[in-house]
């Protein structure tokens, strides 16, 4: 049985917490019985090695049906209302034949008229393994569908870890959200929210003493932008993980400060290769060493470059990424330094001033520090003369006028990044500049 070491694991631990789902704390014991009821169900309602959508959040009910899933060997699409707008196209794409739609504590489950036939999903039927399919965020493009043979991505969870809580903030249709998922189910507690929102993390966080939050870079600046850790106690605290996109030093060395009991740890996963183990030298240093055991690390033409046994097995709707001896081409540019290396950010997001490198997270860096800036993207934008100009919408807390902002944007800058690398353009924005996921959209 795939899940052998879940129900054994379930059954030692039958009294011990396993969720928070709407303030009611659930037991090993409990979830125990939701897989065993929804065994049954599925069994009579689905074939083995389908590929099957879950349409959830997190509950009880959803975690017990993505191992039930697990164990039926099925090929598993979880999808949230994040991509509510694309589930159709999604379930086109993975060639989904059967639904389930998870509601509350209850579900239903309905077959499609798709027979895949895709040649990935073929071998993952053939071979009788369960599978995942997650979709790409898409913010450089089209959503990419990355196929995974479950049972690699399983390895890593069969180590018991001790008791704690956990915040599940990354969603679960993400890679982070089904990895935060798995891992808690080595015997620790995950804590349902309601919403991602700062006010609403930091209160879950003091109202059930949360030891570890998983989160992005982009949420922690509105943590501190808005001053919501100063309205709730978070001394349960002792873990924050974050992940997703590049850390502006700036962030990271004022959370750092300010929870200095906390260990700040970098996170390093892909859609395509799950989450990869990473090591930061500190917890106010963006320097990282990712690798070890199943992973190995090269850096090619200064891009990052991983070779794992949790890697995916293609796209089903795009080329292979990987190279001809089998390393994924990242795509990230980073710095090395024996061991360990620096993310600077996607290759894809650097602006090019007149030959210059410029990547957005140093500029970030650098205006997230001024007094009024809530949340700031920065990107390129074509230029005659240079190529490229380095352009930054900026969301403010303050009345100022555009203006007067640009005045005092230039002076902050001046003697902190080259000239080069200051904004030629800036933009006010009324919204904010980061989707479901928390991730920044430049």
């Amino acid at each position: 049985m795939h899940i052998d070491f879940f129900l054994e694991r379930f059954r030692r631990h039958a009294d011990n917490e396993a969720m928070i789902w709407r303030d009611k704390v659930y037991s090993y014991g409990e979830l125990l019985n939701y897989i065993e009821n929804d065994l049954s169900a599925l069994r009579d309602r689905l074939e083995r090695s389908m590929v099957v959508s879950l349409e959830a959040d997190f509950s009880p009910q959803s975690a017990a049906l993505m191992l039930s899933l697990i164990e039926l060997g099925c090929i598993v699409v979880p999808l949230t209302d994040s991509v509510a707008h694309k589930k159709d196209e999604f379930k086109r794409i993975a060639q989904v034949e059967a639904t389930i739609v998870v509601k509350g504590d209850e579900f239903t489950v309905e077959r499609t008229n798709i027979a895949a036939d895709h040649e990935i999903l073929m071998r993952l039927k053939h071979e009788g393994h369960p599978g995942l399919i997650i979709f790409s965020s898409g913010s450089t493009g089209e959503s990419k569908a990355a196929v995974h043979d479950f049972l690699p991505l399983l390895n890593k969870f069969k180590v018991e870890r001790p008791p704690a809580r956990m915040i599940a903030f990354l969603l679960f249709d993400h890679i982070g959200g089904i990895d935060t998922l798995l891992f808690v189910l080595s015997n620790m507690c995950l804590v349902v929210i309601e919403s991602r929102n700062p006010e609403d993390v930091c209160r879950a966080i003091e109202k059930y003493s949360v030891d570890i939050l998983p989160t992005s870079p982009t949420f922690i600046n509105l943590m501190l932008a808005g001053e919501t850790y100063t309205k709730y106690d978070l001394n349960s605290l002792k873990v924050i993980t974050y992940g997703t996109e590049p850390m502006p030093e700036s962030t990271l060395k004022k959370i750092h400060e300010l929870l200095p009991q906390v260990k700040i740890r970098q996170k390093y996963g892909l859609s395509e290769l799950g989450v990869v183990r990473a090591h930061s030298v500190s917890s106010d240093s963006l320097w990282v060493k990712i690798g070890g055991e199943d992973f190995q690390t090269r850096v090619v033409d200064g891009l990052l470059e991983i070779k794992a046994k949790s890697a995916m097995l293609g796209y089903l709707n795009a080329p292979s990424p990987f190279t001809d001896d089998g390393w994924f081409k990242t795509g990230d540019a980073v710095l090395v330094d024996g061991e360990y290396m620096k993310i600077l950010g996607r290759r894809s997001e650097m602006i090019n001033v007149g030959g210059q490198k410029v990547f957005p997270a140093e500029v970030e860096s650098v205006i997230q520090q001024m007094e009024g800036v809530e949340e700031v993207a920065v990107s390129g934008e074509r230029n005659s003369l240079t190529g490229q100009i380095v352009k930054a919408r900026v969301k403010l807390s303050t009345d100022e006028s555009l203006a007067d902002f640009k005045k005092r944007l230039r002076k902050f800058c001046k003697g902190k990044l080259e000239n080069y690398k200051v904004p030629q353009k800036i933009e006010l924005s009324a919204d904010y500049m980061h989707g479901a996921r928390f991730k920044k959209l430049r």
